[in-house]
């Protein structure tokens, strides 16, 4: 007989997954936004991108942790975590490449090319899931591709104006991020398999959880 203690998934291993590790980006944001905001004197925040500027390199892995208020920490919440959970729904190992290539691609870009003063938000972050939500619908064509962009789509088509540039708004943020997802997504995309051919089998080092076989 197995006791509750033993049925009942530990924390670190709810945490450990795309939805955990989700809203824990969320709850680390807020905790984050509280603490300059109250003991701080929005002091963190300097740590932003800074395009072209050597001292605000490191800002490419800052920026979406920090936000100018809590308005703007909530604006970007839920689509975070909504079109965050649409592509972590794919697994883990998805979700982390997809993440990491537009902090990296979206966030290099902007210090590149961006405009000057500061950049901070998950906003970028978003317009990656986005992006990569989109870009998964044209490059693989899949029943479940296509319908995670129809529901993109419905809910937050919307984000497609903010890659219109505007004053006070890091539209340039926006833009590469979605154009990172959507590269991500082309990188990442699963080849279609022709009838009557073996289905392609992973590598145990490309599952999310490789020692867990089958």
């Amino acid at each position: 007989m197995t006791s509750p203690t033993e049925s009942r998934p530990s924390l670190a291993r709810l945490v450990w997954t795309p939805v955990g590790l989700l809203v824990s980006w969320i709850l680390l944001m807020w905790v984050i936004e509280l603490v300059d905001t109250v003991a701080l004197d929005d002091r963190l925040q300097r740590h932003g991108l800074r395009p072209r500027e050597v001292d605000g390199l490191d800002g490419i892995m800052w920026a979406p942790f920090l936000h100018t208020d809590f308005g703007h920490l909530a604006s970007n919440t839920v689509p975070f975590l909504a079109l965050g959970g649409l592509v972590a729904a794919r697994g883990m190992r998805y979700w982390a490449w997809i993440t990491a290539i537009t902090i990296v691609i979206g966030g290099g870009a902007t210090w590149l090319l961006g405009g000057s003063g500061l950049h901070v938000g998950a906003s970028g972050v978003v317009f990656g899931y986005f992006g990569a939500i989109l870009g998964a619908a044209v490059f693989e064509r899949r029943v479940r591709t296509l319908g995670a962009a129809l529901i993109a789509l419905g809910f937050y088509s919307s984000l497609i104006a903010g890659v219109i540039p505007q004053p006070q708004i890091s539209w340039e943020g926006h833009l590469f991020g979605l154009l990172a997802g959507v590269l991500a997504s082309k990188w990442l995309a699963e080849p279609r398999v022709p009838k009557g051919e073996e289905p392609y089998t992973p590598e145990p080092w490309e599952l999310d959880e490789p020692w867990n076989i089958a």
